[in-house]
């Protein structure tokens, strides 16, 4: 049984995906080991206390600086034995020692197509530039911020009468998805990390991850 520790900051919706992913066998032969969150009042810490997850709140305002907080999460972290580190919605730029901690091991995922809308505000970005198509990028997570080789994208469209709101929902859909798909990948040793680059069944993937043919 695989071991995974998922990093949150608010609701958790793809904490949920995740969870319900494992249960169901979509990621199969793993468990979520822990959810740790720098929230008290993140709701993903509720849901994964309603799911019999151990939950960690560590907050930042007790450490002097960023890397002695990372430091005391990794440790936290490592407790757990973590065969690997899921990003969902954690809000904090992570220091390039923790990082290089998990490096291979730790994946993200982000509301935009990459290398498009690194940051925040995706969703509103794209919105302003009159994207007709926008989505979502699972990554594996390096120094640079949002800069991590893509493994897999989802696309949907944009449409005129479109809110943030309209687009959000569209896209964490998509995120519920794919996030467990390449998590299943990762754990079953199909994919991995090498050189900077996502390699899927022995082969380097493409920019913008994989594509079906």
């Amino acid at each position: 049984m695989k071991n995974i520790v998922v990093l949150i900051s608010g609701s958790g919706s793809n904490l949920q995906a995740m969870i319900d992913a494992c249960q169901d066998g979509t990621v199969a032969n793993a468990r979520i080991a822990a959810v740790v969150s720098n929230k008290a009042d993140a709701y993903g810490l509720e849901r994964a206390r309603q799911a019999g997850i151990d939950t960690v709140h560590l907050a930042a305002a007790g450490y002097s600086d960023r890397d002695t907080y990372d430091r005391a999460m990794a440790e936290c972290i490592d407790a757990y034995q973590p065969d690997l580190v899921i990003l969902a919605g954690f809000m904090r730029i992570l220091s390039g020692e923790f990082v290089r901690h998990y490096q291979g091991r730790m994946l993200n995922v982000h509301p935009s197509l990459l290398p498009k809308y690194t940051g925040l505000h995706t969703h509103q970005r794209a919105i302003d530039a009159g994207d007709k198509e926008h989505g979502t990028s699972v990554h594996f997570v390096t120094e640079e911020l949002d800069g991590g080789p893509v493994i897999l994208q989802a696309k949907v469209p944009i449409f005129d009468s479109d809110t943030v709101e309209d687009v959000t929902a569209r896209v964490q859909q998509q995120e519920h998805r794919i996030y467990p798909l390449v998590a299943n990948w990762f754990l079953q040793g199909r994919l991995n990390m090498a050189d900077e680059n996502a390699i899927f069944d022995g082969k380097e993937l493409p920019p913008h991850g994989y594509a079906a043919e």
